[in-house]
């Protein structure tokens, strides 16, 4: 049985609500021609994350260095946040997510 949507375990997996699941996103990628397990599913996306939460810090004035990037990456609230803003941009027509 999988976990409700935006249950966070120590250790373990967090999806956003409405979001997929990183097995699900792995099979989605593989079917498009990219190759993907779901552990490599996760992998990019924290790489994603970690990275956009590094340029808001920066934006900030705020070394990074003494900022937990990896904390604020897994969390869902951060991922969460990102899809809404991802959202936003995709209802404004710049860009096309199918």
């Amino acid at each position: 049985m999988s976990m409700p949507k935006g249950y966070k375990v120590s250790g373990g997996y967090a999806t956003v609500k409405d979001g997929l699941d990183y097995r699900t996103i792995s099979e989605i990628m593989t079917e498009r021609g990219h190759k993907m397990n779901h552990a490599t599913a996760r992998n990019v996306l924290l790489s994603a994350m970690r990275t956009i939460a590094t340029d808001i810090v920066r934006s900030q004035d705020i070394d990074v260095n003494t900022v937990e990037i990896d904390e604020i990456a897994k969390s869902p609230l951060f991922q969460s946040g990102v899809a809404d803003v991802i959202d936003d941009i995709d209802a404004m027509g710049k860009f096309d997510l199918a």
